[in-house]
């Protein structure tokens, strides 16, 4: 049976590779968005990570919640169940941009297949979000819109607040779930609307949408794009990425770079990627979608459109540059990063990866000494760290001595990267950021003691 399941993370930070789960909730439902199950688990903070200050001021879990939970090992895999359930769509608000490849991150350095939730066994994906802007474009009336500043917001907490979808604290996890099958829910009544859009997140449906809008330009609606352009501009479309797969490239036909741009300055030009199945909408340019699109970028667009047919010696390098553009390499990429540098594993790693599942916490030890892979040995030996330490023979508990001094380096060239080149936080960067949080005035007396709940804790626990 082929099922929703609504879900959202509260986590230790942003970073997707360095970051954990602290609180995962999920309400599975039937296609017609009625309730059939609840989940909802804690996660016990891991010995190498450093929760962000902004992150405990946001969620609110103090360290005794975080402290009291089940193992990541535990929980991250039982999350990959329940997303791997045969035909589950799992979906949020904003999951597919954050939460969905947070998740692949943890599946990844936990020795679970990261990517099957997303196609095998009629499994799949959806968000939200991308959802509401096109309800606010075309279909405004189901909802009531918050506004700040004279712009509306689609943030989650103020259209629940606005909409009367969920009570209590945002930012829990089950609070936002509820919340996002509400919103969900309320779409739904618009069926006609809900169908057309959730085609969207289809691969095939996707594509076979966009087959016909390759060569003329056409609407791209997308959050990204900013209020002050109604989310939407007018894009011609470029060719696919000849490096990374399943990854299209839009143009933006409506801005004054496009029309000064030379053979020169190609590099400089915005391109959107966008993947198949997945944000940014792609709407033919017809008249019923382009209330919003004011006749002077119509006009602007539609000269840089000719300005290019005239130009080969523009258009045709510029589709070049950015077709094979590919983005910078880290060598220095801690292994937990590795995710979309080293590909899948081969089957002998994935056999490996099963195995190590499956039997006790010696065995996983003596797996990890003969593994030949040095990446799986070191994301084994830090599952057995973090969480079966007494297993570990004494070359395996220097080696991850050693990784957790790293963790806690106050030299920069020895601070861990991510794949994008970003240092993992550091304890001595968090206490500088609490420093820098507490000289606030809106913070609560809460947020404050959190904060001052954290200072001690780091300092308490990465005293050199």
């Amino acid at each position: 049976m082929e099922t929703f399941l609504f879900y959202d993370l509260e986590t230790t930070g942003l970073s997707k590779a360095f970051d954990q789960v602290l609180h995962f909730a999920a309400i599975r439902t039937d296609r017609t968005l009625k309730e059939l199950e609840r989940y909802e688990i804690k996660i016990k903070l891991n010995l190498d990570v450093v929760p962000s200050p902004a992150a405990i001021i946001t969620h609110h879990m103090s360290l005794q919640e975080i402290a009291n939970g089940i193992t990541e090992f535990d929980g991250i895999k039982q999350i990959h169940q329940w997303l791997n359930q045969p035909g589950t769509i799992s979906l949020g608000y904003n999951t597919l941009r954050f939460d969905d490849e947070f998740l692949r991150f943890s599946f990844y350095r936990n020795l679970l297949p990261p990517y099957t939730h997303q196609y095998a066994n009629q499994c799949g994906r959806m968000d939200l979000y991308p959802m509401a802007v096109m309800y606010f474009l075309f279909k405004n009336h189901v909802l009531e819109w918050p506004m700040i500043a004279g712009k509306p917001t689609f943030k989650l907490a103020e259209l629940s607040a606005a909409n009367h979808l969920a009570i209590g604290q945002a930012h829990n996890a089950m609070v936002d779930v509820e919340a996002t099958l509400a919103l969900a829910q309320l779409f739904f009544k618009e069926r006609e609307m809900w169908d057309y859009l959730t085609g969207y997140f289809n691969k095939n449906i996707d594509q076979a949408r966009l087959q016909n809008l390759q060569h003329s330009p056409a609407l791209m609606v997308d959050s990204i794009i900013g209020a002050e352009q109604f989310y939407q501009c007018p894009v011609l479309f470029l060719g696919m990425h000849k490096h990374y797969k399943n990854q299209m490239l839009w143009l933006r036909l409506d801005t004054e770079e496009l029309t000064n741009v030379t053979p020169e300055t190609i590099a400089d030009m915005r391109v959107i990627h966008k993947k198949l199945g997945e944000p940014s909408f792609i709407l033919p340019l017809k008249e019923r979608f382009l209330p919003h699109l004011i006749p002077e970028r119509r006009v602007l667009a539609n000269y840089n459109k000719n300005r290019l047919e005239q130009h080969p010696d523009i258009f045709l390098p510029l589709v070049a540059y950015h077709t094979e553009y590919q983005y910078p390499l880290y060598p220095a990429t801690d292994v937990a990063a590795g995710l979309y540098i080293h590909g899948f594993w081969n089957s002998a790693e994935e056999n490996f990866c099963r195995t190590f599942h499956t039997v006790d916490a010696k065995q996983k030890a003596k797996l990890t000494e003969q593994v030949q892979n040095p990446r799986l040995q070191m994301l084994a030996l830090r599952i057995l760290g973090n969480h079966y330490p007494e297993a570990l023979s004494h070359h395996q508990a220097e080696q991850f001595a050693k990784y957790m001094e790293k963790v806690n380096t106050t030299t920069e060239d020895e601070i861990l990267i991510d794949y994008q080149g970003k240092k993992r936080l550091t304890p001595q960067v968090a206490l500088h950021e609490i420093a820098e949080l507490c000289k606030s005035p809106v913070l609560t007396t809460l947020q404050l003691g959190l904060l001052r709940e954290l200072e001690i804790f780091l300092t308490e626990t990465y005293s050199n």
